[in-house]
C-alpha cells in the first residue's frame, strides 16, 4: 500500500500542478484578454480624436478657400480703384476747364476737344462702375457726402444737401471720394 499511497500521491501533486497550472494560464489570458480590451478602448479613442480632429482640419480648409475665394472676388471687384483715385483729379480739372467762360475762338476750339476727352473719360469710368454721387436736394448722408459748410435757409428742412462744392464717386458699392457739400442747418 505504500507503493500505492505513494503513487495516489505522485497523482495529487501531478494534479495539483497541472491545476496550478491552469489557473495561472487562465489568469495571464484573463490579463492579457484585460490589456487587449484596454489597448482596443484606447485605439477607439484615438481613432474618434484623429476623426474630430480630420472634420475640423476640412472645416478649416473650406473656410480658408472661401475666405480667399471671397478676398479673390473683392481684388476683381475693385480692381481699377487706384486708377480711379487717380483719374478724378483729372476730370475735376477738366470740369474746372470747362465750366470757363471764353471769347477767344482758339481757346473755344480747345475747349471743345476737352469736352471730347472728358465724355471719354467719363464713358470709361461708367464702364468700371464708377457713377457720380447724388448730392444737392438730398438729404445729407454721412456715408456719402461730408459737410464742409452749413446754412440757414427758410423753407428748407435741417440736413438737407443745398450745394455742391466737389462731387463725390462710387465705384461699384465702396464710396471712392464723398460729395463735399454745404448742409441746411
Amino acid at each position: 500500500m505504500n507503493k500505492d499511497a505513494q503513487s495516489v500521491e505522485e497523482l495529487n501533486e501531478e494534479n495539483v500542478e497541472a491545476v496550478e497550472s491552469t489557473c495561472c494560464q487562465e489568469e495571464c489570458e484573463a490579463t492579457e484578454t484585460a490589456e487587449t480590451i484596454s489597448e482596443t478602448e484606447s485605439l477607439k479613442q484615438q481613432i474618434e480624436e484623429l476623426k474630430d480632429q480630420l472634420l475640423r482640419n476640412a472645416a478649416e480648409l473650406e473656410n480658408f478657400k472661401r475666405r480667399m475665394n471671397e478676398e479673390r472676388a473683392r481684388e476683381v471687384k475693385y480692381r481699377s480703384q487706384s486708377i480711379v483715385t487717380n483719374i478724378i483729379p483729372a476730370i475735376d480739372n477738366f470740369e474746372r476747364a470747362l465750366s470757363s467762360t471764353v471769347e477767344d475762338e482758339n481757346t473755344k476750339t480747345f475747349l471743345t476737344g476737352f469736352k471730347m476727352i472728358h465724355a471719354q473719360l467719363v464713358d470709361a469710368l461708367k464702364q468700371e462702375g464708377v457713377e457720380v454721387i447724388e448730392a444737392e436736394g438730398v438729404a445729407f448722408d454721412p456715408t456719402v457726402h461730408q459737410a464742409v459748410m452749413q446754412e440757414a435757409v427758410e423753407g428748407v428742412e435741417s440736413g438737407m444737401v443745398l450745394q455742391e462744392l466737389q462731387k463725390g464717386y462710387k465705384l461699384k458699392d465702396r464710396v471712392i471720394r464723398p460729395s463735399m457739400v454745404k448742409v441746411s442747418e
